[in-house]
């Protein structure tokens, strides 16, 4: 049924959203506004100049710079989620669809040393619009060389379900990082756990 498996990163491929979330939380408190983690959660999934400018922050550019500092040091040793590198070298063909931009995959993804395992990597960087919109997935689908009904997007986040539906793609929930299914009614896939993801590649069989 399905050629190609495209994931999302953050919360699917790795367990890095609670430091984002913190780092973000701490950076909004040094200019007195104060947060919690809860109304940070909005920012999982999509750019964090987008998360900047949903927040109305004066100085866009220097607290970028500063939530990205205070990420560095902790993305260097994000853990992987349990099962993932083992299901992921199972898959035929493997693509990457993140809001990520180069910057941060450098200082994370990059250095997990397991960017092989993917045939395609697009990021923040690589497209003029970001998810929710299709182009990133669009993109990813165009490199790989694959059909839009060949594909599943795997992600935990509302912005990947939407940019699946938008891109005419299947949609698997990562329920190991999205926690919740709620709001997600239009998955075709809930994924309690990475090692449910090889189910869909047995329904080629």
């Amino acid at each position: 049924m399905y050629s190609t498996f495209i994931f999302d990163l953050d919360g699917t491929i790795i367990d890095s959203e609670m430091i984002g979330l913190s780092a973000l939380q701490s950076t909004l408190k040094e200019q007195g506004i104060e947060k919690s983690l809860d109304e940070l959660r909005f920012s999982l999934g999509i750019p964090g100049l987008t998360t900047l400018e949903v927040l109305n922050i004066a100085d866009i550019p220097t607290t970028l710079e500063t939530w990205m500092e205070k990420e560095k040091p902790l993305m260097r040793n994000v853990p992987i989620f349990e099962g993932m590198i083992d299901v992921v070298s199972q898959l035929p063909k493997t693509g990457i669809v993140t809001s990520q931009t180069i910057e941060e995959m450098n200082n994370s993804f990059y250095l997990l040393n397991i960017d092989h395992l993917f045939d395609s990597v697009v990021c923040a960087s690589d497209t003029v619009k970001h998810k929710p919109h299709p182009e990133p997935l669009e993109k990813g689908i165009e490199q790989l060389g694959c059909s839009s009904h060949e594909a599943i997007f795997i992600g935990d986040s509302i912005y990947d379900m939407e940019c699946a539906k938008s891109a005419g793609v299947d949609f698997g929930l990562a329920l190991w990082g999205a926690k919740t299914i709620k709001g997600f009614q239009n998955a075709d896939y809930i994924l309690e756990h990475p090692k449910d993801i090889l189910n869909l590649l047995h329904l080629n069989q």
